[in-house]
């Protein structure tokens, strides 16, 4: 059994003791609920206690393998500058259509009332201070106490001055930090997975907690929040149609035959480098020369989750909502910033470990409380399928834009 199906059956076995405890044997739910919400409170401890080190390991490195991808040519480097346009652009998507879905199909209140009742644990942080205070404490006087405090804005503003200077330094250095903070990642990735193999009794334990206060509303909650992540992850996955098409002049329905093969590697797979052999297919039948995609595949695989931010924002948002935070333009804009960075370290970890490193630095930016990703990380297989499938599909959908724009012809279209 997988690893997500193991963590997805603990949660919906969690609910449902709970739910049947608290409808037929109230006295033993007041006797399981102190026992069963310390465990599962340890355990999202445990998951919380890998964030920071790993966020600003994974920006490091990242920004490393950007900047050295940026110098292997004219080629990649356009691309990359693509990649990021289309990484902020899936943000500000999520920024727009989050609030306006959650508008049109709202959580129900009493709903929202129990969750929120059920993880007592849980407050929003505080209020987000005034224009003025709030860009002043962008730059953080001390990083280190930025680190601890969780301020997660300004340990990336010095976290991606820094990992900037590390790719201005002679070679041997940079090689040196680089390699120092890639270790501290894969170790930090090492703990993640330990924390992640005690998930079934850490989830199944805040599970029960749940279903106990929250009774049957906790199913319909989970099931509104992944319907509407999975709309904004759909949404922003529609865009590589234009693109292919008004940006690389690919008709439709070529597109659409060419990207099925890899969609359906992506779908049984959720991985986007298992899709790489379809989608090199699929970029030939386009017309893309093999030498522009030789290049920007894999590239797009290594750097380039265009889902990520979109999702991770949306999943923020949904959470800020939740717990009743405002969310103004400026909050917005903030997060906005915060889930492109994010995603540009995480893109090739797994979807559990990624949902978890690139979703706090969000939602504690913008007010949002961290510890309801311990239950939502259970329900993450359908959205993850949702960012594979966009993932891919974007990924096939710049690379024909690449050859039509960068390269040298490729890309153009035959009639359908």
């Amino acid at each position: 059994m997988s690893q997500p199906t193991r963590i997805l059956l603990s949660l919906i076995l969690g609910l449902a003791a709970g739910v049947a405890l608290a409808a037929f044997a109230p006295g033993a739910a007041l006797a399981v609920v102190p026992v069963a919400e310390p465990v599962g409170t340890a355990w999202l401890h445990a998951l919380q206690m890998t964030i920071v080190p790993l966020v600003v390991s994974l920006l490091v490195t990242g920004v490393a393998a950007t900047a050295d991808a940026a110098r292997a040519g004219r080629t990649a480097g356009r691309a990359i500058a693509l990649y990021v346009g289309l990484l902020a652009a899936s943000a500000a998507f999520a920024g727009v259509a989050t609030p306006l879905i959650l508008r049109a199909f709202p959580l129900p209140a009493s709903g929202a009332a129990a969750l929120r009742a059920a993880l007592t644990g849980t407050q929003a942080p505080a209020p987000v201070p005034p224009i003025g205070k709030f860009l002043a404490d962008i730059v953080p006087v001390n990083a280190v106490a930025a680190a601890a405090d969780s301020a997660f804005l300004s340990l990336l503003v010095f976290t991606l001055a820094f990992a900037f200077a590390v790719t201005r330094i002679d070679g041997a250095g940079r090689r040196l930090l680089t390699a120092f903070f890639a270790a501290v990642r894969d170790a930090m990735l090492v703990v993640i997975g330990w924390v992640l193999w005690a998930a079934p009794v850490g989830v199944s334990a805040l599970a029960l907690v749940v279903g106990a206060r929250a009774g049957t509303s906790a199913f319909g909650a989970l099931v509104h929040y992944v319907c509407v992540v999975v709309a904004v992850g759909v949404g922003f996955s529609l865009f590589a149609y234009p693109i292919a098409w008004a940006g690389a002049g690919v008709p439709l329905g070529r597109f659409v035959r060419a990207a099925l093969p890899s969609q359906a590697v992506a779908i049984s797979t959720q991985s986007s480098l298992a899709s790489l052999p379809a989608m090199l297919k699929g970029a030939e039948t386009l017309g893309v020369p093999a030498p522009t995609s030789a290049i920007t595949l894999p590239l797009a695989v290594a750097i380039f989750r265009a889902t990520g931010p979109a999702m991770n924002f949306a999943v923020a948002i949904y959470v800020a909502t939740w717990f009743g935070v405002p969310l103004t333009f400026a909050t917005l804009a903030t997060g906005t910033l915060v889930a492109t960075l994010t995603s540009l370290g995480s893109v090739s970890l797994p979807g559990q470990v990624s949902f978890v490193s690139a979703i706090a630095p969000v939602a504690a930016t913008i007010g949002a409380p961290v510890a309801p990703l311990g239950l939502l990380v259970a329900v993450e297989t359908i959205p993850d399928i949702v960012r594979t499938l966009g993932n891919v599909s974007m990924d096939l959908a710049t690379t024909a834009y690449a050859a039509a724009r960068y390269g040298d012809g490729g890309g153009e279209a035959d009639p359908a």
